[in-house]
């Protein structure tokens, strides 16, 4: 099969596309036909080399964690999914991952994905859309009237977030630049504050929930406009403790665990219509094209998710 891999770490020039072997499966999981995927953070660190330490993987690998196809083969203990179901999912952590035209998936990470939604849609999904719910919902317990600030809202997490919160009827407030105010207020945002010209923390106060997806000052700064006893979700670095005391709110990073069952409650959003994936750019699987669309995430400037098409 096509893949793009990299076979040491550093810049974007790394990624080479290379024919490989296809993946064989083991009996808890589902060989995938890839049509989409799509780019995050943790992928250009990893080539990188930032988390070398924690995920210490034999090259090659083949980045990518985010799947939408169709299933083409099934290991004998899978009960839920057959060869022909249209499926979506985050997959595990592992060397073989999706920037390739098939990949092995387990049974417990994998969603069916329902007609309606096409495999691009998908793809933008799983590891950006379950971050923003295990955020909002498994650690910060969101509720109905709950006030909530997201950390930019025109980013792969933040979008998800704003509308995940929506749908549980609280107020949203979130940061992104002026280009971005029409498209995010679309989604929802009762106050849009542009960072550019806004400094949030002198002009919100009282919230229960804040999903930080910047760190550093940002992160700093957000103790502040919580309430006591609200709580701060971290996607980029542990929340300094003494301040959570101080504070007293409750304060933590997240390192997401992927589930099917939750990834199929993100699915339901999508057909009742209170969630959308905002797909902003679009590549194909080539090495020029993962090349570019590194470069842009890199950029902290993509709007909404960027794509990855398989055809």
């Amino acid at each position: 099969m096509k893949a793009i891999v990299i076979e040491q770490y550093g810049g974007k020039e790394q990624l080479v596309e290379k024919e490989v072997s296809t993946p064989e499966i083991k009996s808890n999981q589902v060989l995938v036909e890839l049509h989409a995927t799509s780019i995050n953070p943790i992928d250009w660190k990893l080539r990188e080399g930032y988390l070398k330490e924690m995920l210490d993987f034999d090259f090659p690998i083949i980045l990518g964690w985010d799947a939408a196809g169709v299933v083409k083969e099934t290991g004998s203990d899978v009960q839920k999914f057959k060869v022909g179901d249209r499926v979506f999912a985050r997959p595990e952590l592992s060397r073989l991952g999706t920037y390739a035209e098939y990949t092995a998936i387990d049974e417990h990470v994998l969603s069916h994905l329902p007609d309606e939604i096409s495999y691009e849609q998908a793809a933008a999904v799983p590891l950006a859309g379950l971050t923003a719910r295990q955020c909002l919902v498994d650690f910060a317990e969101i509720k109905k009237g709950d006030k909530v600030l997201v950390h930019a809202g025109s980013g792969g997490v933040g979008h998800y977030a704003i509308q995940i919160a929506k749908s549980f009827g609280a107020y949203v407030a979130a940061t992104a630049s002026i280009k971005n105010k029409e498209w995010v207020e679309q989604l929802g945002v009762d106050r849009f504050i542009n960072y550019q010209e806004e400094d949030f923390s002198e002009v919100l106060e009282d919230f229960d929930i804040v999903l930080d997806t910047l760190g550093g000052e940002v992160q700093e700064k957000s103790f502040g406009v919580l309430k006591k006893g609200g709580r701060l979700a971290s996607i980029v670095q542990a929340p300094d403790e003494k301040m959570a005391e101080e504070y007293g709110v409750k304060a933590g990073f997240e390192w997401l665990e992927p589930d099917g069952e939750k990834l199929a409650q993100l699915a339901n959003l999508m057909i009742e219509g209170k969630m959308i994936s905002k797909v902003g750019h679009r590549f194909p699987l080539t090495e020029e094209g993962l090349r570019e669309a590194h470069q842009l995430s890199e950029s902290h400037h993509a709007t909404g998710k960027i794509v990855i098409t398989i055809p």
